[in-house]
């Protein structure tokens, strides 16, 4: 793999800001060198409305969902809401689909978790058709669609990516779609995704979610980390995650405090070198070095999620720091 800087390198939004500030906080970032705006959506604002914001802010940045989930949107709302964004910015849209949890889709949005790896395979089936603004009359396997048309189909259709963990998903993103969103995984295991994603072909996009903590305190990178370790890595999806990466071991005393009720103990049983894998942390030059070692590993595109610690710190000043470096 090459030590080249990446063509490009993205940034996760919503920012620490009120969204009325985002057009100008996005031009600051595009000037330093930030090529891609992604979206989170769990339980802040939702995936699109800042990308709306950062469409309109900027004509240079590329757009992303990562990621929406099918289970909470139609099939028919979700392929409306991506044209809508498509329309907006031809060419620089790509929409991450995928899964999400239990949590987020049962507890806090009233659906079945049911059969994740088929909804997000036919949600794929049905917007690669849906976007060429043809009728799609369709009985999936998870959902039916009958008789649905866009009326206004995007001129350049949005690229789409699928969240993966697994090799089953990782195989979907590849043959099905453009590409997968990987996260939660380090440098070292991106080797270990990347194969059965480019099964489908070499020319698949990687985009990886890195959390990134640009504090030289490792002690408060440790503790941050854990908590987001712990947090994380119990959802069933992300265990099993990890488990099929061969940290069954190493995070079994963390599961197990955890079931039982001890989330102090959970804490203290998530190895140093583990958050150090997980988590980037360190001088920013420490963390650009770090966030190399993915893309040497074979991500395309970076896209930071970064944590500042400092109470009322400026919203983008560890962004900034961060920035890319020719």
């Amino acid at each position: 793999m090459t030590s080249e800087r990446p063509n490009r390198y993205g940034i996760t939004v919503p920012l620490n800001a009120p969204l009325g500030d985002h057009p100008r906080l996005v031009r600051e970032l595009a000037d330093v060198g930030y090529t891609d705006i992604w979206s989170a959506e769990v339980d802040g604002l939702d995936g699109f409305t800042p990308l709306t914001v950062a469409a309109l802010a900027d004509p240079r940045v590329e757009l992303g969902t990562a990621i929406v989930s099918p289970y909470t949107r139609g099939p028919g709302v979700l392929a409306m809401t991506a044209a809508s964004l498509a329309e907006l910015a031809p060419g620089r849209v790509t929409l991450g689909v995928g899964s999400a949890s239990q949590l987020i889709v049962e507890s806090w949005n009233a659906a079945e978790f049911d059969r994740p790896y088929q909804r997000v395979r036919d949600t794929v089936r049905f917007l690669r058709a849906a976007f060429t603004g043809e009728k799609v009359t369709e009985q999936y396997e998870t959902f039916s669609v009958r008789g649905f048309r866009l009326s206004r189909p995007p001129q350049t259709p949005p690229r789409i990516l699928v969240a993966a963990l697994r090799e089953g998903m990782l195989r979907l993103a590849g043959r099905e779609a453009d590409g997968a969103i990987i996260n939660w995984l380090s440098a070292e295991d991106v080797r270990t995704v990347v194969p059965y994603v480019h099964a489908g072909g070499p020319d698949r996009d990687i985009v990886a979610r890195i959390f990134v903590c640009p504090v030289d305190d490792p002690v408060l990178a440790r503790s941050i980390g854990r908590r987001m370790i712990t947090s994380y890595l119990n959802v069933p999806v992300y265990a099993e995650f990890h488990r099929w990466l061969g940290r069954g071991e190493v995070l079994k005393p963390m599961w197990d405090a955890w079931a039982a009720g001890d989330r102090k103990k959970a804490l203290e049983l998530v190895p140093d070198e583990l958050v150090d894998d997980l988590l980037v942390h360190g001088s920013p030059e420490r963390c650009r070095a770090h966030v190399q070692a993915y893309v040497d590993a074979g991500v395309t595109v970076p896209v930071l999620a970064v944590i500042d610690p400092r109470p009322d710190a400026d919203p983008i000043e560890a962004a900034l720091a961060l920035a890319p470096r020719a």
